[in-house]
């Protein structure tokens, strides 16, 4: 098993946790967010009481401010392991440009490499099923080929969402059908310990039981109400240029023991 005495985690939303809710510690109120990269950090300071843990990750980010921003304080924490995901958030823009998005994640994983850190990738799920994503189906899969080469090229450690099967059941998502939720961001977690060789009792490869079929006219009045709460101010939100991460800082800036 591969021991890991330090871990620093970049990204978005994804990296940051939602929508996987974690209590806060005055009073069990579910503001602020717990998700996979969490998770993982708990298994890890299991086995390592000196284990340190930053994560620097935060909603909304595009790939060129996670490069920007949050790479070169990772370069500088000099920890064990850093994971890097991004790209989500530039693929849903028209005129993306994975091929210009891939020579970015190259530069920023050679720059990480250079540390002696071990790096961890990620592709995303398959957006067939999605309802903003699956009109760009084609252009995230070329930037997930890509980020299976570069983790080939430097050799990167690679989890690959686009094969895991429950994640293409939506009990696996939020009701924003964007973000994982508890159980989605549980089974990330797994597939990352699995990855990295670490002990877990969850398993990625879970299936979920049966489901009863939904009335048509539930699914249309669930659709117009997710159109109205979500997609709509997700929309406003693109065209006057703001993100849902501005004004945000990462809720665990510092390499520090978890806790």
């Amino acid at each position: 098993m591969t021991h890991y005495r330090s871990f620093v985690a970049l990204g978005d939303s994804f990296t940051e946790g939602l929508n996987d809710p974690a209590a806060d510690d005055r009073g069990g109120a579910p503001d602020r967010f717990r998700g996979w990269a969490d998770r993982v950090a708990e298994r890890l300071a299991a086995l390592d009481p000196e284990f340190r843990y930053a994560n620097l990750a935060v909603r909304g980010k595009l790939i060129d401010q996670i490069v920007a921003e949050q790479v070169p304080l990772a370069v500088g924490m000099r920890p064990d392991l850093v994971s890097f995901c991004a790209g989500g958030n530039d693929l849903l823009r028209p005129g993306s440009d994975p091929d210009r998005m891939a020579k970015k994640l190259a530069g920023a994983v050679r720059d990480l490499r250079a540390t002696g850190a071990e790096v961890l990738l990620f592709t995303g799920v398959d957006p067939r099923d999605t309802p903003i994503m699956r009109r760009a189906r084609g252009t995230f899969a070329i930037f997930y080929l890509h980020v299976r080469s570069i983790a080939d090229l430097y050799g990167c450690r690679l989890v690959d969402q686009w094969s895991m099967q429950g994640l293409r059941d939506w009990r696996a998502w939020s009701d924003d059908r964007l973000h994982m939720n508890e159980e989605g961001h549980r089974m990330v977690a797994a597939k990352v310990c699995d990855v990295l060789g670490v002990p877990t009792e969850d398993d990625w490869r879970m299936s979920w039981p049966p489901r009863e079929r939904v009335d048509p006219r539930v699914k249309r009045r669930e659709d117009v109400q997710w159109v109205r709460s979500h997609l709509g101010p997700w929309v406003v939100r693109r065209l006057r240029g703001r993100s849902s991460g501005d004004d945000l800082d990462p809720k665990r800036p510092d390499l520090k023991p978890f806790g």
